[in-house]
């Protein structure tokens, strides 16, 4: 593998140290998605993305709730604030999980249905348009860079060539954060579509 230019560089280390650190971020969150996604199975990560309106702010259920799956067809949601349970309950049916929870006053059962190959498909349509946003925000990290190697260069700093070689660096972290992503979701995709 070559030296890495922005390494070597100490005005280019700290920019390169930052859109690593930012490209790393939108992969993280593109995982948290994929966690969240529903598959066959119940998870407890399925409802990680649901927000509860709990005194006029959204909050993750997991912040107000216990999750648990004690059968891999149902989601056990325990409030730990009982006067917040509709609320719960309303969130739930309100996301596009497609989930009918049912609440006995102090817990929420939700079952997780067998998904019909339509609903296979709708997640696999999800996901690709989650992935398609988070290689945009990789893309975009990637564009500030070379925005910030440019003005480098413009201020003298850096001389041309170590721009032209730190812009491919740039691209090839790009591209391999990307590549990752698409990784991630081919897995995903294939545990979706899995009977």
């Amino acid at each position: 593998m070559a030296v890495s230019i922005m390494a070597g560089n100490p005005a280019l280390k700290e920019l390169s140290a930052d859109l690593k650190w930012r490209m790393d971020q939108s992969v993280t969150d593109f995982q948290a998605n994929l966690a969240s996604t529903r598959t066959g199975r119940a998870s407890a990560h399925m409802l990680d993305q649901v927000k509860v309106d709990y005194y006029g702010t959204p909050t993750p259920i997991t912040q107000l709730a216990q999750v648990s799956t004690p059968e891999a067809q149902l989601i056990l949601v325990a409030p730990w604030d009982p006067t917040i349970l509709k609320e719960v309950e309303k969130a739930i049916q309100a996301s596009d999980l497609g989930f009918n929870p049912l609440s006995d006053g102090k817990i929420i059962r939700v079952p997780v249905p067998p998904m019909t190959e339509e609903r296979r498909r709708d997640v696999c349509k999800h996901l690709n348009r989650v992935l398609e946003e988070h290689r945009t925000a990789v893309r975009n990290v990637r564009r500030d860079g070379n925005e910030a190697l440019k003005k480098l260069a413009k201020e003298k700093k850096i001389s041309e060539d170590d721009e032209k070689r730190a812009m491919e660096e740039v691209q090839k972290m790009t591209d391999d954060e990307i590549r990752r992503m698409e990784e991630l979701s081919r897995k995903k995709e294939a545990e979706v579509m899995q009977v």
